[in-house]
């Protein structure tokens, strides 16, 4: 297309060669083959969009850094990412639709037997019709009553999976019943069918939980911490590229913050609180002040709330700008906070709801950050009654299990239009 004939020169193909492993080895990187064929076709967009923006970036770098610009053609570069984009983005999104459609006809489906207490059936029956993408369908049940399982039972249960001819079977009981998930691996030995084992948790909260393998053992991990390894690594260079960018554009409205508050009431520029951060360390955030410098009764920390008279004039408007707590990039550059996590809580709050609201300190598995998907959503401000804290931490706790660096990028996106002047904040 670029230069109108099929022959390109051999830096050409050594180019495409490149951009083809560089896709291929950042798509298996990011897990973007696992599963796209049930993936949100916007979350699809979005993924495949960040793989090709980053092959873009090492590709020009590349060339920039060997001093190759001359060589190549800037047109042809910029073509043939944004064809490639086009084509393999188009592939997939008409894969997904041809799939859905097929099941929507009754074709292309699973067939799954499920064994379990009525109760979990059910539960695990309405989720697979909530998500009939995935392309399941029920071709048997058989409920479980006790723990008690004898070889008759055993044997029915063998011959009814064999007659239904189901592909996989899902063993769904709660974690009490777990004794009766050997008997019936056993008794279907002989089967080729697929065997799952979906335990019920009842009403505990989850945390990033899944499977692993520790010490030479199978894990059910129940709450643990998505910010290991490379996801550590990757939060904390988004850290360091888009908070350093941003404070070197903040540093002129910081020193005009910090000169009107100097010059209209008498007190420090910045504020500064202990707060909670990852693993439940203590470590001190820093805010612009936003209130007349006066003295708490002992460790009680009294929310701001409406027309609080502490709250200077200045300090109103940082406060419902959220201009306050632009010095917290310095925590995130000092490694303490990330510009999106669960904000930060006094300590004294910390102290009282975590009695009051179950998982609460589970929120404290990642740092804490300057926006957050709480915050825009709305819960933002005085946490007055307990069912705010409850909602809040609920999606701290989404946000944790579903963190992804797109779903970083998208809450910054949003922060900027939701985030930053809201309602609640004074």
């Amino acid at each position: 297309m670029r230069f109108g004939h099929i022959e390109l020169h051999d830096r050409y193909w050594l180019a495409v060669v490149i951009i083809t492993l560089l896709v291929t080895f950042i798509n298996s990187f990011i897990g973007a083959y696992e599963r796209w064929r049930i993936t949100r076709i916007y979350t699809l967009l979005a993924r495949q969009f960040l793989v090709w923006l980053a092959v873009a970036i090492v590709v020009t770098s590349v060339i920039y850094f060997t001093q190759s610009a001359d060589r190549y053609s800037r047109l042809w570069v910029g073509m043939a990412l944004l064809v490639s984009f086009i084509l393999s983005a188009g592939v997939r999104i008409g894969i997904q639709l041809l799939l859905r459609r097929a099941r929507q006809q009754g074709r292309s489906l699973r067939s799954v037997f499920m064994i379990g207490p009525g109760q979990n059936i059910t539960h695990v029956g309405r989720g697979m019709r909530n998500s009939s993408e995935e392309g399941y369908r029920i071709a048997g049940v058989q409920r479980l009553r006790s723990v008690e399982v004898d070889p008759d039972f055993l044997s029915a249960l063998s011959r009814r999976v064999s007659e239904c001819g189901a592909q996989e079977v899902w063993i769904c009981v709660p974690l009490e019943m777990g004794s009766v998930v050997r008997a019936i691996f056993y008794a279907l030995r002989h089967h080729t069918a697929e065997v799952r084992f979906i335990p019920e948790f009842r009403d505990m909260q989850l945390l990033n939980h899944r499977m692993s393998e520790v010490a030479g053992q199978y894990a059910f991990d129940l709450s643990v911490t998505p910010m290991n390894g490379v996801a550590q690594m990757l939060k904390r260079l988004e850290d360091l590229l888009i908070g350093g960018l941003l404070c070197l554009v903040i540093i002129p409205v910081c020193l005009v913050i910090a000169c009107a508050i100097k010059l209209t009431s008498p007190g420090p520029v910045l504020f500064k609180q202990y707060r909670t951060g990852v693993n439940g360390k203590n470590f001190k955030v820093y805010k612009f002040r936003s209130m007349t410098v006066h003295q708490e009764q002992g460790e009680q920390v009294t929310q701001a709330t409406k027309g609080d008279a502490r709250i200077t004039p200045i300090g109103a408007f940082l406060r419902r700008t959220s201009l306050d707590e632009l010095p917290q990039f310095y925590n995130v550059l000092q490694g303490r906070m990330s510009i999106v996590g669960p904000r930060p809580h006094a300590l004294a709050h910390n102290e009282f709801y975590k009695e009051q609201v179950e998982s609460y300190m589970k929120r404290h598995k990642v740092k804490p950050g300057i926006t957050g998907w709480a915050q825009v959503n709305g819960l933002r401000g005085e946490t007055d009654t307990l069912d705010k804290m409850e909602k809040r931490v609920e999606h701290d706790l989404w946000y944790i299990n579903n963190w992804s660096l797109w779903l970083d990028l998208r809450i910054i996106f949003l922060t900027i239009f939701k985030g930053f002047i809201n309602k609640n904040a004074y």
